[in-house]
C-alpha cells in the first residue's frame, strides 16, 4: 500500500508557472505507475499526464502536451507535475495517483489517491 501526499498547488496569472509535488510513503515507490488527474468545479475528474516505474515512458491528455511535463525521482519517492503556459482552465484540483497496474489514462486503473492540491489560474 502507499499513500500519497501532494503539494505546490496555488494562485498563479495566465501564462505564468507551477509545480507539483507528490511524496508517496513507503519502501516499493518504483513499483507504481504515477499519474495526474484533475478535477474542476462542476466537470468529471480527467486524467493529465501518467509516467512508468523506470519513468521513461510518459502520456499526456492532448489539452496539456507541450505545456507539462511529468517526472519521477524514484530515490525521493516523489512524482512531480511542471505546468508551464498556465490557462484559465487549467483551474481544477490536482490528483496524484499510483498504480501497480501498467500506466494508463483512466482513473479506475489506479488504486491509491492522493488528497488534491488546488491550482487557480487567473486571467
Amino acid at each position: 500500500q502507499v499513500q500519497l501526499v501532494e503539494s505546490g498547488g496555488g494562485l498563479v496569472q495566465a501564462g505564468g508557472s507551477l509545480r507539483l509535488s507528490c511524496a508517496a510513503s513507503g519502501r516499493t515507490f518504483s513499483s507504481y505507475a504515477m499519474a495526474w488527474f484533475r478535477q474542476a468545479p462542476g466537470k468529471e475528474r480527467e486524467f493529465v499526464a501518467a509516467i512508468s516505474l523506470s519513468g521513461g515512458s510518459t502520456v499526456y491528455a492532448d489539452s496539456v502536451k507541450g505545456r507539462f511535463t511529468i517526472s519521477r525521482d524514484n530515490a525521493k519517492n516523489t512524482v512531480y507535475l511542471q505546468m508551464n503556459s498556465l490557462k484559465p482552465e487549467d483551474t481544477a484540483v490536482y490528483y496524484c495517483a499510483a498504480s501497480l497496474r501498467r500506466l494508463g489514462v483512466k482513473s479506475d486503473q489506479y488504486a491509491y489517491w492522493g488528497q488534491g492540491t488546488q491550482v487557480t489560474v487567473s486571467s
